[in-house]
């Protein structure tokens, strides 16, 4: 692929994140390139857990999110599925916003190991988390937002 075409491949996956019905609970905004992705998403009030500060839950959609999708910035011809996800959980985050930071750090034929962290809006790390992606069967041009 050219430059132009893995370009081309990354606005596609972004447009496919925002197309995603799930993903518009989160207002978050994707940024993809070669080997690397970050997910930006406001925090809302239902983030909170008792004590106030963000649930895992939402640490999990971050880092999750942000490792696939630097993975499948490398995979321009089928959708990757995630076949195990590690989180580790490092400070709390309170604030307006948190951050998903991930890069490709190992590919075979056949998976794709990304690494990220999820920041606060200070620029903390608040986790780490790694994640192994597997190709599927699913051709990415027959996927809402991807064309």
């Amino acid at each position: 692929m050219t430059a132009s075409d893995h370009d081309l491949h990354h606005r596609k996956l972004e447009r496919m994140y925002a197309a995603a019905p799930f993903n518009g609970y989160y207002s978050g905004k994707m940024s993809i390139s070669e080997g690397a992705a970050r997910l930006e998403i406001p925090i809302q009030e239902t983030f909170m857990h008792a004590a106030q500060a963000v649930h895992g839950t939402h640490y999990f959609k971050v880092l999750d999110d942000s490792c696939f999708f630097a993975a499948q910035s490398a995979v321009a011809d089928v959708f990757l599925l995630t076949a195990s996800f590690t989180l580790y959980f490092t400070r709390p985050i309170v604030g307006t916003h948190m951050v998903g930071d991930a890069k490709l750090v190992s590919q075979t034929r056949t998976q794709l190991i990304a690494e990220g962290v999820v920041l606060d809006e200070n620029g903390k790390i608040c986790g780490r988390g790694s994640g192994l992606f597997a190709r599927s069967k699913h051709a990415l041009e027959t996927l809402p937002g991807y064309s």
